[in-house]
Formats: structure tokens, sequence, C-alpha cells
């Protein structure tokens, strides 16, 4: 006889279908977090014209592709 439950049972499986989900959608969450708050702080010193036009506008794009990015692949995983 087994000695696990159907609940345990459930999610034992939905781990093997998926292994590390949990640690994904962290992943994606820290760096969505880390993107948004640097496309804040690029935004700012744009707004502000601190430094160079050319290299803080990149920066922000970089940022802005980054969170585009983890969203993306949340959406992907969470649809799964």
């Amino acid at each position: 006889m087994s000695k696990l439950n159907q609940q345990q049972y459930d999610r034992l499986r939905r781990e093997a279908k998926s292994p590390y989900r949990g640690l994904r959608i962290f992943i994606y969450l820290a760096f969505a977090g880390s993107g948004f708050i640097g496309a804040v702080v690029f935004f700012a010193r744009l707004i502000a014209g601190n430094g160079e036009l050319e290299a803080n506008l990149g920066n922000f794009a970089l940022q802005i592709g980054v969170l585009a990015l983890m969203i993306w692949l949340y959406r992907i995983d969470r649809s799964k």
C-alpha cells in the first residue's frame, strides 16, 4: 500500500511533469523586479538629462527588454 494520500500524490505528479517550476517562477519574478527597478532608474536619468543620452537610452531599452522577456517567460510557464 502507498503511504501517500491523494493530495501528496497529485503534488508529486505535478512536480514530475514540470520540475523546479517554483524556482523558475521565483527567478522570473526576481529578474522582472530587477528590470523594473533598472527601467525606473534609467528613465529618471533620461528625464533629468544626467549622463550621456545614448548610454542611458541603451540601458533603458535593455531593462525594458529584460522585463518583457521575464513577463513572456512567466506567461508561457503559467499556461502549461
